[in-house]
């Protein structure tokens, strides 16, 4: 039986402005299919989780706020991941992970559900990401000269817009995923890779990324490279 719905999950800490554009933009995506849409809010601004809570209200999208799960402090992708495979496993589903400043296009989460039966054995499939203009961008700069189309990769792919099917899910744990880490799309990209799968980049499938707005402090890494590994190393941030 193909599998035509996935869980989708938009993890958000603060960064309201393109949160809300994110939201709405999965929520059109996903009008009128069986997929489910949920926002981790992971310690925003009472404020702006007031204003979270509204608009999953707003947009029939789930809300789950992390404090009420684990005390852990922010950053909480690891926890989230963790919880979210549960459940797509548990409800028999894909999970696409969609980034709180990624803006999906009405017909980009039903493409790659689709793909995942058209594709070869298929373990994460994302979406390239681009600028207001129109030009790839980061974190996919290296497919710049890519052709059009559904390219196997060995490269990483980040979670901006990643769709990761069921059988992968099924095949690797993240309560194996080394804590001590911030972030993991390139261990899972590898580890996906290294268990057999295909993983797929669409750069025919377009969303808007706009980096880093909710942790403004990398984009020092292009305007002032020394000082953003200096907060790197001396805060241990950004651990990958």
């Amino acid at each position: 039986m193909k599998m035509t719905s996935a869980i989708i999950i938009t993890p958000v800490k603060d960064s309201i402005e393109t949160a809300l554009q994110t939201i709405k933009s999965v929520s059109v995506s996903i009008a009128g299919t069986e997929n489910t849409y949920i926002i981790y809010n992971d310690n925003s601004t009472a404020e702006n989780a007031a204003i979270l809570e509204l608009q999953a209200k707003e947009s029939g999208a789930e809300i789950i706020h992390v404090n009420s799960l684990t005390n852990h402090p922010s950053p909480n992708y690891l926890f989230v991941l963790q919880h979210a495979q549960d459940l797509a496993i548990s409800r028999n589903k894909h999970l696409i992970v969609i980034e709180s400043d990624v803006t999906v296009k009405n017909g980009t989460i039903t493409n790659l559900i689709k793909l995942t039966h058209k594709l070869t054995n298929p373990g994460l499939i994302a979406a390239v990401t681009v600028d207001t203009s129109g030009m790839i961008n980061f974190p996919y700069l290296y497919a710049q000269r890519f052709k059009k189309g559904s390219i196997e990769t060995k490269k990483r792919l980040s979670f901006c817009c990643t769709l990761l099917s069921n059988n992968f899910l099924n095949s690797y744990s993240f309560k194996n995923l080394n804590p001590e880490k911030n972030w993991y799309d390139v261990f899972i990209s590898h580890k996906s890779t290294e268990l057999g799968f295909g993983n797929y980049l669409l750069t025919n499938e377009e969303v808007l990324h706009q980096p880093h707005s909710s942790r403004p402090w990398k984009n020092l890494k292009y305007t002032h490279p020394l000082k953003y590994y200096w907060i790197k190393f001396t805060q241990k941030k950004d651990k990958i």
